[in-house]
């Protein structure tokens, strides 16, 4: 079975929490998408919690149904997919959570499955997409975020959720000249702060501009930077989310955007791109306001299953 529990024969608030009540199953072998927990938060540079993001996303995605009404498409009529469950990380220890991620997320993309990802905190990604380029070499990314990410290092250390995308582009592990950072807001150390970024060829849309142009207009310079067929990743920061929107978070940031925006921009971006790989984080639970920060998270993954499910039907490729 690879296919969610009948929600009209037993009541969703029945059973164990699993993603959108999907069999929860150690391997990947044989379905088209994996859900996994990385349930890491040591890199964290302001409030810790977001190891508690991946139950918190899974009790809230029990409410998901099946169609997309928006994309006309129900996901388990195109798709198969299970919840893997959560990877063991070490807490504490940044160096060896990352090689457990990165075995994890490559148990998976073996076993022929899409990874898609439940942080932790936003420094999963870099084994993450060290995974995911092993199998794809380097990929298009398409970065949702209220910050770059792309510090050299915090307190002298490379790695911290604030690094991980400095890392990503000296290993190689994506390409600049076809990915796109969205949202981008906040005060800056400084006003070189997104200077690495631009000049490693990545196309940042800031938060201010994006109010300016749209998601519309923002799609387009998206979409058009992808060369057809280029693998792509897709990596989303639940602080892309206005605070009032998102208060569940480690990092806050206000001036940002609507749930409303977050599902447009998901589901038109990723219409008939070669999708590899997807992760949501930066969850943290005890700052949430009535679930709201976890239902969004799960809502957006929803559209990201969703667009997978769109694309096996139209292209032939998730």
């Amino acid at each position: 079975m690879s296919k969610p529990i009948n929600s009209l024969e037993s009541p969703r608030f029945c059973g164990v929490r699993t993603f959108m009540r999907l069999p929860n199953v150690a391997t990947a072998e044989g379905v088209d998408f994996a859900i996994l927990g990385v349930p890491f938060d040591t890199a964290t540079s302001y409030k810790p919690g977001c190891r508690f993001g991946p139950e918190s996303i899974r009790a809230a995605s029990s409410i998901l149904k099946n169609y997309n009404e928006v994309l006309d498409v129900d996901i388990f009529e195109e798709c198969t997919g299970v919840d893997c469950g959560d990877i063991d990380i070490v807490p504490g220890y940044l160096e060896e959570s990352f090689e457990k991620i990165e075995e994890g997320v490559s148990n998976v993309i073996q076993e022929g499955a899409v990874p898609v990802i439940m942080g932790g905190d936003h420094s999963i990604t870099l084994p993450e997409l060290r995974a995911v380029a092993k199998k794809h070499g380097p990929v298009a990314l398409i970065h949702f975020d209220a910050h770059s990410d792309t510090g050299n290092d915090y307190f002298g250390k490379p790695y911290n959720h604030g690094t991980t995308f400095h890392w990503a582009i000296k290993e190689g592990l994506f390409k600049p000249e076809e990915s796109s950072q969205v949202g981008i807001r906040g005060p800056l150390y400084s006003r070189d702060g997104l200077k690495f970024a631009r000049e490693s060829g990545m196309d940042v849309i800031t938060g201010w501009e994006l109010h300016h142009i749209g998601v519309e207009a923002a799609v387009e310079r998206i979409r058009r930077r992808i060369t057809p067929n280029t693998p792509v990743f897709v990596t989303f920061d639940i602080d892309f989310l206005d605070a009032a929107y998102a208060p569940g978070t480690g990092t806050p940031e206000i001036g940002g955007f609507t749930t409303h925006e977050a599902l447009k921009l998901m589901l038109e971006s990723c219409q008939g791109l070669n999708l590899v790989g997807m992760d949501l984080v930066e969850v943290l639970p005890e700052s949430d306001t009535a679930d709201i920060t976890s239902f969004a998270a799960a809502g957006i993954m929803h559209a990201f299953l969703s667009c997978l499910a769109y694309n096996k039907r139209h292209t032939g490729t998730e």
